[in-house]
């Protein structure tokens, strides 16, 4: 990747850093947010939800131990992974400091990739809640309070500069326009205005025609190209193995007494059941189960 960088090639060395993965070959990984690309190296993969509008409707690839749930209440124990992947997940959160408290609590280190807040203010997504920069080692976030922060800055971007700024520079300079974080131990971040509420219901809907009507993403044979490369490098053998019981706890209460059978998983602490469906547990916590 740093060899195309310094060509000035960084259009390709941004496709080649999916590739890296700063770990030891028995690290145990994790990636939240996996979508329908998730990185080769993961071990296990989170989502919040197998079809979304706004993964552009294309279905959840689960092709290692996978789980559904919530990144603000991971349902996983504490320390149960060596690393955590966090690619263009964090911009969809409405609070920002659970997210990143709880990385921290189940992963040792990891990397987050968001687009930047200048990137975030020009091209505003209806699905993103914060505006995210880096600062001397430091994540500094603001809340935002509706999807369009700068309702001028962005008509004026898209009637005079989109096609410039959106079609050749960012795709030929993405690092300038992207945020790149790793962390260990410790997350450093400022949330600015901690007190905004950035839960707001985003434009549009996702009812079941436009789901059955829309899809959208990564072309077919782009897509059959993906799933032979991460056949090839990722540990199949090894997640197959994977004991993900083991790694999961209780996102209602807490607690990593649980068994499974009969098409679910079953907390004996507090009494919640969580389905199984395909083979993935559905570990939403009991207010939040939809």
């Amino acid at each position: 990747m740093r060899f195309f960088r310094r060509l000035g090639l960084d259009g390709i060395a941004w496709s080649l850093r999916r590739l890296h993965c700063p770990v030891a070959p028995e690290a145990l990984v994790l990636e939240v947010g996996s979508g329908e690309n998730p990185y080769a190296r993961a071990n296990v993969l989170l989502d919040a939800y197998e079809v979304t509008r706004q993964r552009h409707w294309v279905p959840l690839k689960a092709d290692r131990p996978t789980v559904l749930g919530f990144v603000e209440r991971l349902p996983f124990k504490d320390k149960a992974f060596d690393f955590i992947i966090a690619s263009h997940v964090l911009e969809h959160s409405s609070d920002p400091a659970r997210f990143l408290s709880e990385l921290q609590r189940v992963g040792r280190g990891g990397y987050i990739e968001v687009p930047d807040a200048f990137m975030e203010r020009i091209i505003p997504y209806r699905d993103h809640r914060l505006e995210i920069t880096e600062r001397n080692g430091a994540l500094v976030i603001r809340k935002k309070r509706a999807d369009v922060i700068d309702q001028d800055l962005a008509e004026l971007y898209g009637h005079r500069v989109s096609g410039l700024i959106g079609g050749q520079l960012i795709p030929k300079r993405p690092f300038q326009f992207h945020v790149r974080f790793y962390w260990k131990d410790r997350i450093n971040f400022t949330v600015l205005n901690p007190d905004v509420d950035a839960s707001w219901a985003a434009a549009g809907s996702e009812s079941t025609y436009e789901a059955a009507g829309r899809r959208s993403g990564i072309p077919l044979i782009k897509e059959r190209l993906l799933d032979g490369f991460r056949l090839v490098v990722s540990q199949q053998a090894r997640n197959r193995a994977l004991p993900l019981l083991d790694l999961l706890h209780c996102p209602t209460c807490a607690s990593g007494s649980l068994q499974s059978g009969d098409g679910s998983v079953f907390c004996r602490a507090c009494g919640m059941s969580y389905p199984v469906r395909n083979g993935i547990p559905v570990m939403y916590p009991r207010e939040t189960t939809p």
